[in-house]
């Protein structure tokens, strides 16, 4: 089989896509249909398809679980509201790569298998890249099929099962991941680039609590009033980010009873922190959670703090890295802030990622682009990298 980037696209493009972005959460519908087209375009290729017990989906030239395979692919799901390219550009290419790879009459000394992962955003169970951390261990298959959505469905619901966790003879059976992505920020100015690292980053959840009143009736002297020292965390946040060198982010926001003439008495936020070191991100987090608590001491509030999930800094393959460069032309290698699959796995086998420019240099975000030719180019490479890697 063959077919061109744009209408493989073009048959994507429109599923999940609301008024303002996309809604791809992990196994609800949009995302369902896409699993089912993953399976489609492989059995176009005859590539048979695994499912891991985890929820990700593995497509197969060559045997299936071979010894020393090379995994290429990413993510269906997406951020509330974000763009089309995170993480789906990836799989588009991973199929498309075989398609060039065969055209060249390449045969590969190695499995190759696209990969979809599961839930890499956390956007719907909470924890990010959860079928890439089921797959190596770095969480508890219980803990995982506990997890649940807004709704109050569990990942284990969800999945139609306990997750197997673990993949037994990991090591052994994947000898490399390269992940292609789109680039996230403005730092590439050519069409494809190597991954260096990822910045260590994680969540924790604050949940402030106070005494909901009357908001007519309660004087403002006598009130506690968790959304003020949210409020002023937010700002914290902020500030302690810039200092550092650092990012944090409170975007998501939950109120009790939620009503307009309602003093609250419960205001839950979650922190997005990120830094270029450990030992940064560390300093930053204490920084943010001392402020707030001595706001909290000032407002009669209480602070609980829980972390929900941590991501170490990743430092990729850097002999991995400098071959694909070269192979490509002496791309740039860079950094991202910018948490993958790639990352997790890159605690147990040789992993790579490529980005691919994104011209806005937003993501998350319905303005997030890819040019077609870039598109096209990452394709490429993709390929030549595959083949030199089989």
């Amino acid at each position: 089989m063959t077919a061109t980037f744009a209408e493989l696209w073009s048959g994507i493009a429109p599923i999940g896509r609301v008024r303002n972005g996309y809604l791809r959460y992990a196994l609800e519908e949009p995302e369902l249909v896409l699993r089912d087209w993953f399976r489609n375009q492989a059995a176009r290729r005859d590539m048979p398809v695994t499912d891991d017990g985890n929820g990700n989906l593995f497509a197969w030239w060559g045997d299936q679980w071979g010894h020393d395979a090379v995994l290429t692919g990413s993510h269906f799901d997406s951020v509330p509201h974000g763009g089309g390219f995170d993480g789906p550009l990836g799989i588009v290419s991973g199929f498309l790569a075989v398609d060039e790879l065969r055209r060249r009459g390449h045969v590969p000394r190695r499995p190759i298998a696209v990969v979809a992962f599961v839930e890499e955003e956390g956007g719907r169970f909470g924890v990010p890249c959860l079928g890439s951390r089921l797959l190596t261990g770095a969480i508890e298959p219980a803990r995982a099929a506990a997890l649940t959505d807004r709704e109050g469905i569990t990942f284990g619901e969800a999945l139609g099962d306990t997750p197997a966790g673990r993949l037994p003879g990991l090591t052994s059976r994947i000898g490399a991941l390269v992940e292609l992505h789109i680039e996230q920020g403005r730092a590439l100015e050519v069409p494809v680039g190597v991954a260096s690292a990822i910045w260590p980053h994680g969540r924790w959840r604050f949940d402030f609590t106070g005494i909901g009143d009357h908001a007519g009736t309660t004087r403002m002297a006598d009130r506690r009033d968790p959304m003020l020292t949210f409020a002023y965390t937010v700002l914290a946040a902020n500030k302690e980010a810039r200092l550092n060198g650092a990012h944090a982010t409170m975007a998501r926001v939950e109120v009790e009873p939620n009503a307009t003439n309602a003093i609250p008495s419960l205001v839950r936020g979650w922190l997005d922190a990120r830094a270029a070191e450990t030992g940064t991100l560390d300093t930053l987090v204490e920084a943010i959670v001392k402020r707030a608590h001595e706001r909290a001491g000032r407002d009669g509030t209480e602070i609980t703090v829980t972390p929900e999930s941590f991501s170490a800094e990743v430092t990729f393959e850097e002999s991995l890295a400098a071959r694909i460069a070269s192979l490509l032309g002496d791309v740039p290698v860079l950094p991202t802030g910018a948490g993958h699959d790639a990352g997790v796995l890159s605690a147990h086998v040789p992993t790579a990622m490529l980005f691919v420019r994104n011209p806005t240099g937003v993501s998350h975000s319905p303005a997030e682009h890819a040019e077609e030719a870039d598109c096209v180019a990452g394709i490429g490479a993709l390929a030549s990298v595959l083949g030199d890697l089989t």
